[in-house]
């Protein structure tokens, strides 16, 4: 087992790294891991957990996570190791053998080379030391004061360590290793000036004091564009000291006058770090208003530091990939004294890609070769190409690439060179051959978007309307070239106030249009890209757009378009490789929002959306067979039901509920836009398949959908579905404590049951009923309604109606202290229950009443164990409201602290869904 906070948090054992869960939970981890063996109390958690003001119940949210920790710790048997989380008062201990955490033998590792003598041997120790780094330190944690400072002090001790590993491969005489190993961390640390140092002082050792003139005048410049400085005085000795030894060295060169000096046969090959008198710069400039992009920025110059680097930039149209990549060069033009080349490959454009012989002589003559000795053939440049820019120091910038085969042959090649590659595609191709080194780019977050309208505006505008700013920025969806568009807009319009686009933007008929200015826009990019995809993809990303959700899955895409789920997945990988959908998780895509515009007003045909409601339908029953099966919804299909080419099939009701928990929002939002749509009928029946999620959390705010489900129901006219849906929604306002609103639902839901001739809805609404009665303090009628009930889901031959009606009448009876009625009540319904897992929440529920029965009879440690059987079982199937009652039981005859740490835990989970 280890425990890493060199990266991401994380902890590895034999079988992989366990599922830490959300940030939180690793910030959590983290702070009890910087402090091992030491109490953290419970206000230093919530300081490394919320970068801002903490919830109210934040002590509530520490202890659900100290929580799932403890049982993702005993899952991998970390006793064995030595490993345990505890409470001492009012604070947690981490208890563990220091040696299982990476930082802590980092830092012995660099101790130990501290102390060593001989080069050779600390250089070992330096290495194993900086290789236990897996990236940014506590990379998943919230960005948290003390959290970010505990990152930046690791951080020093690995830079500084590398420096100390430089120095000794110097003492060694292994000035280029010393340069390798420098040469990372100063990219990614640029404005760092004893990094700077140090590799100008390395380089110059190795002879090469050309490339430690460039590195100085880089850093010079990133010192004053970025922080207004000067450099300081060990860089401007380090400059002074190469700028001497390059003087030198020129003087050692310089030729003498001998009478009969021989010619040389052929001319000496530049190295790599020559200055060339007349380098070749075919940039464009660089953008204006650039703003943002720090991670994407160091990750491109962390991806340009290995031999022959290919860097690819990837992500949807008018993200900025050529944008960054000509700021990167722009930013690190003085690191490529061999020349600047770029071409636009045009591989999604109106105008044709250029010829491959085109753009091979625009290069070669930049490097200087004379038009009258360029190969005529495209493969004779290729091979010029690559021999001139062997020995330099090149970077060569290749936008807008359609594939990998337009890319290769314009690989330079050379030991020196640096690539970079852009294209709406996600390349693996060249992943493949070359190893290229995927920089993605995503949209940009709302503050960034909002300093990019500033850097096009003015600060003085944005400032003046910052909340219309912001909005503006999201309605743009965070797209560069949107927000390019619109500030364009805004632009010519002066007097225009921001809160007026916003408004215009808002309107999703008229947003796309808005984005576009003459030939430039969304549309038009998209175009392009759409323009380039198979047919069976443009026709699947056609019908994505009528999707209701956010996300899709592939039986979803399959039922938009009216395909098998194999032909809509291969589709959404197509459309993801040319990113116009986001797998956000295996097997579940997005669109951003003004791809889903454009999608939409493509043409998909009018069954679209009917088509994805059915398939909802059909899919959340097949989800309540696996769940609670024998007790599936009865309702009738729609006449017109589109039947799925091929349905989901759940193996049991562990992935049927993980269906649901997954889907929930996105049937939320079918079940909206069937009622928007007017299709009454789809509406109320997505919404009645949703029963077994909201039996199993009652208290995640189901009323509205159950409102609208009720609207549906009477607009269809249809007295069962209006019985079964008011029946439900007393039900839950009962549970929120609304018994006032919920009465009227559950007294008319009766009789309308027993019109449309449903026995088992019937005996349904009467059980329901009965709760609301009881906590209006009516506990005879109450339960005189649960016998009905019974009586009611006998007849009907629906055990599972009858268990619960009879598991009411238990609890009436508990209420009443008829403690005897209530035992044989309860142990006659469980006899009616089966022992499979589906049936887990009814057998814990009548568990828990006979347990309280036996209680009262004074049989006190038959009931305690009898609760305690049935709050494990409700835990181990995840079913909170359940552990929730049976561990509030126990806690009212045994104030245990294992009860109370579980009961509060699982009352978290249920209340905040932790």
């Amino acid at each position: 087992m280890e425990f890493r906070l060199l990266g991401a948090v994380s902890v590895a054992t034999g079988t992989g790294d366990l599922p830490l869960g959300p940030a939180k939970r690793c910030s959590l981890l983290a702070a009890l891991l910087l402090r091992p063996n030491y109490p953290v109390t419970v206000a230093q958690l919530t300081a490394a957990m919320w970068d801002h003001e903490p919830p109210p119940r934040a002590r509530g949210v520490i202890q659900g996570h100290v929580s799932r920790l403890r049982t993702l710790l005993t899952s991998a048997d970390a006793e064995m190791y030595g490993v345990e989380l505890v409470t001492q008062g009012a604070a947690y201990v981490l208890r563990m053998p220091e040696s299982l955490l990476d930082a802590h033998r980092f830092e012995e590792l660099v101790t130990l080379a501290r102390g060593r003598r001989a080069p050779a041997d600390a250089v070992a120790m330096y290495q194993e030391a900086l290789s236990l780094w897996r990236g940014p330190a506590l990379a998943n944690t919230s960005p948290s004061p003390p959290l970010q400072a505990a990152a930046h002090a690791l951080e020093e001790l690995r830079l500084t360590s590398t420096e100390q590993l430089a120095s000794c491969y110097s003492q060694l005489g292994e000035h280029a290793r010393a340069a390798a190993a420098l040469r990372p961390a100063a990219m990614a640390h640029p404005l760092r000036e004893s990094l700077s140092v140090a590799l100008m002082q390395v380089l110059q050792r190795a002879g090469r004091r050309s490339e430690a003139l460039d590195w100085f005048h880089r850093t010079r410049r990133l010192l004053a564009d970025e922080l207004g400085v000067d450099p300081g005085r060990e860089l401007a000795d380090a400059y002074a000291l190469a700028l001497r030894g390059e003087c030198e060295a020129m003087k050692e060169a310089a030729p003498t006058p001998p009478a009969a000096a021989p010619a040389p046969s052929r001319p000496a090959p530049v190295p790599p770090s020559a200055p060339h008198s007349d380098v070749a710069d075919l940039l464009p400039r660089a953008p204006r208003g650039f703003h943002g992009r720090v991670a994407e920025m160091t990750a491109l110059s962390r991806a340009a530091t290995g031999e022959a680097p290919v860097c690819l930039v990837t992500g949807p149209a008018g993200v900025g990939k050529t944008a960054l990549a000509v700021q990167w060069a722009h930013r690190n033009h003085t690191a490529f004294p061999g020349g600047r080349l770029y071409a636009d490959l045009r591989g999604f454009s109106d105008t044709g890609e250029p010829a491959l012989g085109e753009i091979l002589r625009e290069f070669l003559l930049a490097l200087g070769v004379a038009p009258r000795r360029i190969p005529e053939t495209a493969n004779g440049s290729a091979a010029l190409f690559r021999s001139l820019a062997a020995d330099r120091r090149l970077l060569v910038v290749l936008d807008n690439a359609r594939d990998s085969e337009q890319v290769r042959p314009l690989l330079p090649g050379g030991a020196h060179c640096v690539t970079v590659v852009t294209s709406r595609h996600r390349l693996p191709g060249l992943i493949a051959s070359d190893a290229a080194s995927p920089v993605p780019l995503d949209v940009l977050g709302p503050e960034d978007g909002t300093a990019l309208l500033a850097g096009v505006l003015g600060e003085d505008r944005v400032l003046a309307e910052p909340a219309a700013a912001r909005r503006v920025a999201e309605l743009c969806g965070g797209l560069p070239l949107a927000l390019r568009v619109a500030a364009a807009r805004l632009a010519g319009r002066p007097h225009l106030p921001l809160d007026s686009l916003s408004t215009e933007l808002s309107d999703e008929t008229r947003r796309l249009g808005l984005l576009d200015v003459e030939d430039t826009g969304v549309r038009a990019a998209l175009r392009l890209t759409v323009r380039q995809l198979p047919e069976f993809a443009v026709r699947h990303f056609a019908h994505l757009g009528r999707h209701p959700g956010a996300h899709v899955d592939r039986y979803a895409a399959a039922a938009l378009a009216g395909t098998h789920p194999d032909a809509a997945e291969a589709a959404l990988d197509r459309l993801a490789a040319a990113h116009l959908v986001m797998e956000t998780a295996p097997g579940r895509w997005v669109l951003h929002d003004l791809v889903r515009l454009y999608a939409r007003g493509m043409d998909a045909g009018p069954d679209a959306l009917t088509r994805v409601l059915d398939h909802y339908i059909a899919t959340a029953l097949a989800a309540v067979a696996a769940a609670e099966p024998g007790d599936e919804a009865c309702f009738a299909l729609p006449s017109d039901f589109h039947a799925p080419v091929a349905a989901r099939v759940f193996g049991d009701r562990a992935g049927a509920m993980a269906w649901y928990a997954t889907e929930r929002d996105d049937l939320t939002s079918a079940a909206a836009a069937a009622h928007s749509a007017g299709l009454h009928g789809r509406t109320w029946r997505i919404v009645l398949a949703l029963w077994p999620p909201m039996v199993w959390r009652v208290l995640d705010g189901w009323t509205p959908l159950l409102e609208k489900a009720l609207a549906a129901a009477r607009a269809d006219a249809d007295p069962y579905a209006e019985s079964r849906v008011l029946s439900l929604l007393g039900w839950v306002l009962t549970e929120e404590g609304r018994t006032g609103e919920a009465l009227p639902c559950l007294e008319s839901a009766p009789a309308l049951a027993a019109r449309a001739g449903d026995l088992s809805g019937e005996a349904t609404a009467l059980v329901n009923l009965s709760l609301a009665q009881a906590s209006l303090g009516a506990p005879e009628e109450a339960a005189e309604g649960c016998v009905r009930a019974a009586a009611l889901a006998r007849e009907a031959r629906d055990r599972h109606t009858e268990r619960l009606a009879l598991y009411h009448l238990a609890r009436h009876r508990l209420e009443t202290q008829e403690w005897r009625s209530a035992l044989d009540t309860a142990t006659a319904a469980l006899a009616l229950d089966g022992h499979s897992e589906a049936q887990a929440a009814s057998r814990v529920l009548l568990s828990s009443a006979i347990g309280e029965a036996l209680l009262g009879l004074g049989d006190v440690d038959e009931g305690i164990g009898q609760l305690d059987r049935a709050a494990r079982e409700a835990e181990a199937s995840g079913f909170d409201d359940g552990a929730v009652r049976a561990l509030g039981a126990l806690l009212r005859v045994s104030p245990d602290e294992g009860f109370k740490a579980r009961h509060d835990a699982a009352r978290h989970r249920l209340t905040a869904g932790a």
